[in-house]
C-alpha cells in the first residue's frame, strides 16, 4: 500500500512541488548536515530537469494545437503546468530517470569510479577559479616555450610596398634562389606570393608596426617554433567564404620567408605531386591546390592569371635580374 500523507517525512514533502513548508523543511535539513537532505536535493534536482523536458514538449504541442478550442485556454495551461511538475517530482523520487543517485554519489563522494565534486570542471564565470585556471595554464605553457621565447602577436593588414613594380623589383633576387631549389620560374613564385599579399599591400604587421615577412600565407601549426602573427583570413568552406582568426608564420626577412616555403611544400608528402611537376607553373599550382593548400576553388587559376598577367611581363628579365638584394 502506498505510504500515507500523514507518515510522510518532512523531507519527503518537499517533493510535492506546490509545498512552500516543505521547501523549507530541505532547507533546514542542509544546514543542519542532515545526510538525507543530499538525497532528496537531488531528487528535486531531477525533477527541474524533467519539468524542463515536458515544458518543452508541450511547447512543440501548442504549436499544433487548436486555438478555438476549450482545451487551449489559458486557465487549463496554467493547471496542466501545475500537474506537470507535481509529475516530474514524482518521476524523480521514484527514480525513473536515475539522475539523482548520480548526483548523490557524486556529491556525496561514494561508491567507486566517480569524481569528487570538487574535482569537476567549472566553466562557470567563478573569477578565482578562472584564475587559477589561467595561472596554471599560462605557467605550463612557459616551461614548455619559454626557452624558446615563443610570442604570439595581435595582428593586422598593411601596405609593406608602394606599388607592384617595386614588390617585384625587390623580390626578385630570393624568388630566384628559392625558384633554383624548387625547378620553377622564380615569376610563379612572385605570382603566388602576389595573390597571397595582393601584391604587398595586405602584409601581416603587428601592433607595433613590425613586418611578419609572411609571403605565402602559412599558418603557425604545431611544428613551426617561431613567433605567430593572429590575424584575420578569408576562408572557403564548401564554396562559402568566411572570416577567421588564424597564426601565421613570421620571419626576419623576404628572403628567410621564401627560403621557409621552399621547405614547407618539398618536406611535406601531400605537395610531393606539385613538386614533381614544378617545371610547369600550370600543372604546379593545380596540383597545389588540389592538395589542399588553399581553400579557394579558384586559386590555381588566380595564380596563373597573375603569373601570365602584364603585371609581371612588363618587366624585362634584365631588369629583374639587376634588382636589389631584400633584408
Amino acid at each position: 500500500m502506498e505510504q500515507s500523507f500523514i507518515t510522510k517525512s518532512p523531507l519527503e514533502l518537499s517533493r510535492n512541488a506546490n509545498d512552500i513548508k516543505g521547501l523549507d523543511e530541505l532547507r533546514r535539513a542542509a544546514q543542519s548536515g542532515d545526510s538525507k537532505a543530499l538525497d532528496e536535493a537531488a531528487k528535486q534536482f531531477e525533477a527541474i530537469f524533467v519539468q524542463m523536458m515536458l515544458k518543452s514538449m508541450r511547447k512543440a504541442q501548442d504549436v499544433m494545437a487548436d486555438k478555438d478550442s476549450p482545451f487551449n485556454s489559458e486557465q487549463v495551461k496554467f493547471y496542466r503546468d501545475m500537474h506537470d511538475t507535481q509529475i516530474a517530482s514524482d518521476l524523480a523520487s521514484n527514480g525513473s530517470i536515475g539522475l539523482a543517485d548520480i548526483i548523490v554519489r557524486q556529491l556525496g563522494k561514494t561508491g567507486d569510479g566517480y569524481m569528487p565534486a570538487g574535482a569537476l570542471r567549472n566553466d562557470g564565470n567563478l573569477s578565482s577559479i578562472n584564475r587559477n585556471t589561467i595561472s596554471s595554464t599560462q605557467r605550463a605553457q612557459n616551461e614548455i616555450l619559454g626557452k624558446q621565447s615563443i610570442k604570439t602577436f595581435q595582428s593586422f593588414k598593411t601596405a609593406a610596398f608602394e606599388n607592384a613594380q617595386s614588390f617585384i623589383e625587390q623580390l626578385y633576387p630570393a624568388a630566384q634562389k628559392a625558384a633554383e631549389q624548387l625547378g620553377i620560374d622564380p615569376k610563379a613564385l612572385l605570382a603566388q606570393a602576389a595573390i597571397e599579399t595582393g601584391w604587398g599591400q595586405h602584409m601581416i604587421h603587428n601592433t607595433s608596426g613590425e613586418n611578419s615577412h609572411n609571403l605565402f600565407g602559412i599558418k603557425a601549426d604545431r611544428r613551426w617554433q617561431g613567433d605567430r602573427a593572429m590575424v584575420d583570413t578569408i576562408e572557403f568552406e564548401k564554396g562559402v567564404a568566411a572570416t577567421k582568426k588564424a597564426p601565421f608564420r613570421v620571419y626576419d626577412s623576404f628572403a628567410d620567408s621564401m627560403q621557409d616555403y621552399v621547405g614547407f611544400v618539398k618536406q611535406n608528402p601531400r605537395y610531393n605531386e606539385a613538386v614533381n611537376q614544378s617545371q610547369s607553373p600550370l600543372n604546379y599550382f593545380s596540383e597545389l591546390q588540389k592538395a589542399g593548400y588553399a581553400t579557394d576553388p579558384e586559386y590555381a587559376n588566380k595564380v596563373i592569371n597573375v603569373f601570365e598577367g602584364e603585371q609581371l611581363k612588363r618587366y624585362s628579365a634584365e631588369l629583374l635580374n639587376t634588382a636589389g638584394n631584400i633584408e
